[in-house]
């Protein structure tokens, strides 16, 4: 195949799995902590309306997509050394709004060994009125809080934590371990983090820094700190992926010969990160995360490995294809 017709197949594939998040464009960046306002928001949303979550298997393991809603913010910020002019047209030919990127929540609920674990615990309110969702689509598949045994956060920012904390301040999932990383867990919470690399106003990054720590409170003295390459259980890996923040992991889910591998923030979009290489602004060291973005995308593309992606259009699975300039999303087809 070409690299001409390869470059052209590979928009309009994105471009299909781009539309998915179109369903609910996000307001401005809140720290609004209302459970009461995220299950009426996610009411609102799902009455009549599709479902927030997905379920498949990986091997023996049973897996289920749940959404947690919708984060976002200018593109810009996603793909912070695009020129303006040639973001605003790859936009506008993915049929995507110019001023403002929809980012879902993606986590993951794996069942095996008779253990329910959650993969990233999801927004809350911590970044946006849309979030905050996951416990409604847990309802929806028949689950509670305190049915989850063990949550583990690839990064500790907001949107990966915020819904660790009840409204009350206790513990939204009361019977779980929760594990994050250690480097993680140093820098945002054990010393004051410096944020400026951060492509927001001050107050933005001071409010940013609150969510953290406010979400993590109610953990803080039975958090499970990990090295990335720990495997968490039998089943379940974690990936060195650094840059990003200074622990982030990768979760690599395995059962026999099938594998699905985790990026977490890796890539915001698939648009914007994938089949265009522009680097995400909130990359605490950007040279790093990007060895870290080459490294595991190619394996992903050379062992034609399932990708879950956590910022990507629900459900937000699909597979990497090396191209000629680079990488191309191929989102996976819907299975009922």
């Amino acid at each position: 195949m070409s690299g001409i017709t390869l470059n052209r197949r590979k928009i309009i594939l994105t471009a299909a799995s781009a539309a998915a998040g179109l369903i609910l464009p996000t307001g401005g960046i809140a720290l609004a902590q209302a459970a009461s306002a995220a299950s009426s928001a996610a009411q609102d949303v799902n009455a009549g309306g599709n479902v927030g979550y997905y379920r498949l298997n990986v091997g023996d393991i049973s897996a289920t997509v749940l959404s947690d809603g919708l984060i976002g913010g200018p593109p810009q910020i996603y793909a912070s050394n695009a020129p303006e002019a040639e973001l605003e047209e790859v936009l506008r030919q993915a049929f995507l709004p110019t001023d403002h990127m929809t980012l879902n929540l993606n986590t993951l609920l794996i069942e095996t060994h008779g253990r329910r674990i959650l993969l990233e615990a999801g927004a809350g309110q911590t970044m946006g009125p849309l979030g905050g969702r996951i416990f409604d689509n847990l309802a929806a598949i028949g689950l509670r809080p305190d049915d989850i045994d063990i949550v583990v956060i690839s990064h500790t920012h907001p949107d990966h934590v915020g819904n660790l904390r009840a409204a009350d301040g206790s513990k939204a999932f009361p019977r779980a371990t929760v594990f994050a990383p250690r480097a993680d867990w140093d820098f945002f919470i054990r010393n004051e983090p410096d944020l400026s690399y951060m492509p927001v106003s001050e107050d933005f990054r001071r409010h940013f820094a609150a969510a953290i720590r406010q979400s993590l409170e109610p953990v803080t003295n039975d958090i499970e700190v990990y090295e990335a390459g720990t495997e968490i259980v039998p089943g379940l890996t974690t990936l060195p992926a650094l840059g990003h923040t200074p622990g982030m992991a990768n979760f690599l889910v395995h059962s026999g010969s099938d594998q699905l591998l985790l990026t977490a923030d890796l890539a915001y979009h698939p648009i914007v990160n994938i089949d265009h290489s522009w680097l995400p602004g909130p990359d605490r060291d950007k040279e790093t995360a990007l060895a870290s973005r080459r490294r595991i995308f190619d394996m992903a593309a050379a062992d034609r490995l399932p990708v879950l992606g956590f910022h990507f259009p629900f459900p937000g699975l699909g597979r990497m294809l090396k191209t000629d300039t680079g990488y191309a999303w191929v989102p996976a087809n819907w299975q009922f």
